[in-house]
């Protein structure tokens, strides 16, 4: 009888141990979140993820996220994780806040890597560059007319309201940006002999608009409304001044502004880090309306096509230049140097 006693004393022991073992959480270094990838996430033609994903997740193990994106997974290997977490803040914030919210991750020293394509500005960037972002704004918080109802309509359209400050602006942490920046800023990247005569044409060989791709520094303006035009523009870089962003007017995308917001709830802000590459430009190019542009009736231009008639065919080396950008940085935060 004390045999059979200790015996099930040894194996509830046993049993617990193994499922303390078993509930401790997964230790994660780096998580990477792309928004979009164009078909598999491997072996085709690449989006946003698949770069990171072949050099660091592949053959990894793969999660669930309950909340997340539907049909994305959480791939992890060697303490970086991957995931594609959908276009637009709301799609953006569900996935990540849901990921941090998984109790089978510890991220408590984990840095948090946004990547993916953006629009650029113009007389700073050229399409194919691959920017370190030091500030996120909020292009949809505050008041925005019509040029046509304003009394000038050549002045800003957007009007700054602060009570939308906690949400609508985030500085991100500027000794981190300096350290990545001075990582990354020497990096050499490509572009191609199409997307450079496109530029050409569309700026009258303008010298900003013919050099070569560079890695800058800059802010991004995020909306879910995908913007485009001078007078948004406009709008953008009066944001950057109101708000004081340390950096220029850089890029436009849909979800970077809101992941800050997530990341500072969790009191993680300060290890956030932004990579984006230009695939295309915030103004409308060679005489392309916005109704040649996005009139589904007229036309189905997607960004990737190497006939775009908004991005040449930058998209897939834009997609390789911000991979050597951002690879350099995972790499120094997983041997320590970051």
């Amino acid at each position: 009888m004390k045999k059979a006693v200790v015996f099930m004393l040894v194996a509830l022991v046993a049993a617990a141990s193994a499922f303390a073992a078993a509930a401790d959480p997964i230790e994660m270094k780096v998580l990477i979140l792309p928004k979009f990838e164009n078909g598999e996430m491997s072996g085709d033609f690449p989006g946003e993820a698949q770069y990171y994903y072949e050099a660091y997740a592949q053959g990894g193990e793969e999660y669930d996220i309950k909340g997340g994106m539907p049909g994305s997974r959480l791939y992890v290997k060697d303490g970086v994780g991957i995931y594609v977490t959908g276009m637009g803040k709301v799609n953006t914030a569900m996935s990540l806040n849901s990921i941090l919210l998984d109790p089978r991750f510890d991220f408590s020293d984990c840095y948090f890597i946004s990547t993916g394509c953006a629009g650029s500005a113009t007389e700073y960037s050229v399409m194919g560059d691959v920017f370190v972002i030091t500030a996120a704004i909020d292009y949809d918080l505050g008041h925005h007319a019509d040029p046509r109802e304003m009394e000038n309509p050549d002045s800003p359209t957007w009007f700054h309201d602060a009570g939308y400050d906690s949400s609508s602006y985030k500085l991100l942490d500027q000794d981190l940006m300096d350290k990545v920046y001075g990582l990354v800023k020497d990096v050499e990247i490509e572009t191609t002999e199409k997307t450079r005569a496109f530029m050409a044409y569309t700026f009258d060989d303008a010298d900003w608009a013919v050099r070569d791709p560079k890695v800058l520094r800059g802010t991004t303006v995020t909306g879910d409304n995908y913007w485009k035009g001078a007078y948004d523009q406009q709008n953008a870089i009066s944001m950057c001044e109101v708000y004081g962003a340390p950096d220029p007017f850089a890029l436009s995308e849909m979800e970077d502004v809101a992941l800050a917001v997530v990341l500072d709830r969790f009191g993680l802000l300060d290890r956030y880090i932004i990579i984006r590459d230009s695939v295309n430009m915030v103004v409308f190019m060679n005489g392309v309306t916005p109704e040649g542009l996005w009139d589904p009736a007229r036309v189905t231009d997607s960004l990737s096509d190497e006939d775009s008639i908004e991005a040449a065919d930058i998209f897939a080396t834009a997609m390789e230049n911000n991979f050597k950008v951002g690879s350099v940085v995972v790499d120094a935060i997983l041997d320590g140097t970051l």
